[in-house]
């Protein structure tokens, strides 16, 4: 283990750049060791610019920096590991599914945003990409689909050396982002190696990170890189950002995703939160003189009347096709022979529960009728009533409709894998679903159940068997997100068709928040077919549509005022 960053901040401080920060977009790296003092350290923290998010590294006395500010400051609950570079050996076998490269474009530099806004970290502005950040210094690689073209993961480095002349030549990983909705096992390991690589080229004697002590995922792929514990600390500012790690358990600790993300818009413009039930996901939000309950998207503003009319298929379609809202042809007699003389008509049948949610039960691009009667009975085992539609090929497309207006609009993808030639189905489809557990605070997952099976018996695959590298897999026919689906935002691109079939499904149910599914042949395209409406839609993933901001704006239209911070003035010397 090298000692320079573990001596007192005074050894061997003369050859250092004295007092050297790094911005790095979403905060500046205060680098402690060349810091002759705890005051000074504590004075930089406290110049953090509003929604930033500062990093004291390398801090020897953190408790005394902490004791110092104790308002304001406190110590990051982080483990530091170290990568030895003069020991570590690149991997032999490359990835070909994807490839590693620098951020060159304003584009790559808004795909990193994206997936910085779906794990919740914090973002960067664009033009600091482009006018403020030292290359020197920083280093930003992005991995790239090589079939696609789109950016699935991120990483950023910092060269200690060119940062503030540090003679024990060492460089530190921040920022490792890989996007939830990518089926490729391997991507953070890429990232790191890579920069490791380049950091290795440079010469630098070893490579740090920080890693949350409970994020066991995470510490397991640093330990098997050679990554090994070292005994640096971090401190940091107690902000909005940060205040997961320094308020202990809450109240709103156990809210899913689709509650939380409304609770923090609520919270940011200053309205009161008052949590019901978290596992449930209630939550009272109250501001001025006004109170609504809430169950994540579902508030007393949506009535009795509108979720009974979602919450049966059958007659939400009933209600959307008198209002002039594309359905497909649909079943209406209930036996055996009128459901083959409907598959043999229509070629590929849907079969769903009537009630139900999250995907649970549908079966989608039935072409047997074996199969057909065995998703029949399943189907019933979850609801008596059942619905059989004819089969529209396209893609799902969820709209979310607030007050009469489409905010968002997304492609959801069914859950699929990418072969590597290595892993087995079971273990690919394990490390898919725990990616997506990770980035939806669980509410995603791929179930290995009959539905899973039969898909990949269409693909004539089995749990055991190894796909080609490159080869794609669809595990699930359904896109629902509960179910391992992804969705991809197409807002902008999404065809005025569609917008006014959502708005007007949404009118003829009158409900004022609610999810329309239509399958379309493309989402700059007219053509559709109603699927259903969903009276809670979730809110998260979304993004960068502003989906919660316009669910509290509906609901407290003069607190809208207060949901943008006012830019701090001050300027860092």
């Amino acid at each position: 283990m090298r000692e320079a960053n573990l001596r007192p901040q005074s050894a061997g401080s003369s050859q250092r750049t004295p007092q050297s920060i790094v911005d790095c977009g979403w905060g500046r790296l205060i680098f402690a060791n060349t810091f002759l003092d705890t005051e000074s350290i504590t004075a930089a923290l406290r110049r953090e610019r509003p929604d930033r998010r500062d990093i004291a590294f390398y801090v020897q006395e953190p408790q005394v920096a902490v004791a110092l500010a104790p308002q304001e400051l406190f110590l990051d609950p982080s483990l530091t590991y170290r990568l030895d570079l003069t020991s570590y050996r690149p991997a032999r076998r490359r990835k070909h599914a994807f490839f590693i490269r620098r951020l060159t474009t304003v584009s790559d530099a808004e795909s990193v945003n994206v997936i910085y806004s779906e794990l919740g970290m914090v973002q960067v502005p664009l033009d600091f990409f482009w006018e403020h950040r030292d290359a020197r210094k920083l280093t930003v690689l992005v991995a790239e689909d090589t079939e696609s073209g789109a950016i699935i993961g991120s990483v950023m480095g910092v060269d200690h050396t060119r940062a503030f002349n540090d003679p024990e030549r060492g460089s530190s990983l921040w920022c490792l982002a890989v996007s939830p909705k990518s089926p490729y096992a391997g991507i953070g390991e890429s990232l790191v190696r890579r920069l490791a690589e380049h950091f290795q080229a440079r010469e630098a004697a070893y490579m740090d990170l920080s890693v949350l002590h409970d994020n066991a995922p995470a510490i397991g792929l640093y330990e098997k890189l050679g990554f090994r514990r070292v005994p640096v600390f971090a401190v940091k500012r107690k902000n909005p950002i940060n205040e997961k790690l320094f308020v202990g358990q809450q109240p709103d600790a156990d809210l899913n995703p689709y509650a939380k993300i409304v609770v923090n818009e609520a919270r940011r413009r200053g309205i009161a939160v008052e949590i019901v039930d978290a596992e449930g996901g209630f939550f009272r939000l109250s501001h001025g003189g006004r109170s609504i309950l809430c169950r994540e998207a579902l508030s007393e503003l949506t009535t009795a009347v509108a979720m009974s009319i979602c919450d049966d298929k059958r007659v939400t379609r009933r209600v959307v096709e008198k209002a002039g809202v594309k359905v497909p042809a649909q079943l209406t007699d209930d036996n055996a022979n009128a459901r083959a003389e409907f598959l043999a008509a229509h070629g590929s049948v849907v079969v769903k529960p009537a009630r139900g949610e999250q995907g649970m039960g549908v079966a989608v691009g039935l072409t047997d009728a074996e199969e057909m009667e065995a998703a029949v009975e399943y189907a019933r085992s979850l609801c008596p009533d059942i619905v059989i539609e004819q089969c529209f090929e396209g893609s799902d497309l969820r709209l979310v409709v607030i007050d009469y207006k489409v905010v968002a609009a997304a492609i959801r993808k069914p859950a699929r894998i990418v072969g590597d030639g290595v892993r087995d189905v079971r273990k690919l489809i394990e490390v898919q679903s725990r990616r997506r557990s990770s980035a939806t605070g669980g509410e995603s997952t791929i179930p290995m159940d009959a539905e899973t099976e039969r898909c990949l018996a269409n693909a004539g695959l089995g749990w055991d068997d190894v796909p080609d590298q490159g080869r794609e897999i669809l595990v699930r026919k359904t896109a629902n997100l509960h179910t391992g689906g992804t969705i991809e935002d197409v807002t902008a691109e999404t065809h005025p068709a569609l917008i006014e079939a959502a708005v007007a499904a949404a009118r003829a149910i009158q409900i004022p928040v609610t999810g329309i599914d239509l399958m379309v042949r493309s989402p700059r395209e007219p053509d559709y077919v109603f699927i259903e409406a969903n009276e809670r839609p979730g809110l998260a993933n979304h993004e960068p549509q502003p989906t919660a901001e316009r669910y509290v704006d509906l609901m407290f239209p003069f607190s809208a005022a207060n949901k943008k911070r006012q830019p701090d003035d001050e300027t860092e010397e």
